[in-house]
């Protein structure tokens, strides 16, 4: 059982830079793959990043060179480092868990998920 929490959301200007921070609860935290999606109003919750239980990382085209996602083994920390934000980023940000390391842009290879945290970025 992994239990996420997400932070670090708040409101931002274009072009700002936000970290965002999930906590896991679970002594094999390592073990998982890590993912981070977003879900803007109206619309369906898509693929952000990912990293997996060897530090292998995927993103979204959307996101590519102005996102990062890294974890902190000794804290059972995953962040999200956003860059250039754009108005576009806008959403509630979810942390999720994984058992696998394949096809990890896919909602449905998660096990688990966190509460959420609202980004939102003005113009």
């Amino acid at each position: 059982q992994v239990q996420l929490v997400e932070s670090g959301g708040g409101l931002v200007q274009a072009g700002d830079s936000l970290r965002l921070s999930c906590a896991a609860s679970g002594r094999t935290f390592g073990t998982y793959s890590m993912g981070w999606f977003r879900q803007a109003p109206g619309k369906e919750r898509e693929f952000v990043a990912a990293i997996t239980w060897s530090g292998s990382t995927y993103s979204a085209d959307i996101v590519k060179g102005r996102f990062t996602i890294t974890r902190e083994y000794a804290k059972n920390m995953v962040y999200l480092q956003m860059n250039s934000l754009k108005p576009n980023d806008t959403a509630v940000y979810y942390c999720a868990a994984a058992t696998g390391r394949t096809d990890l842009d896919f909602k449905s290879k998660y096990q688990y998920w966190g509460q959420g945290t609202q980004v939102t970025v003005s113009s």
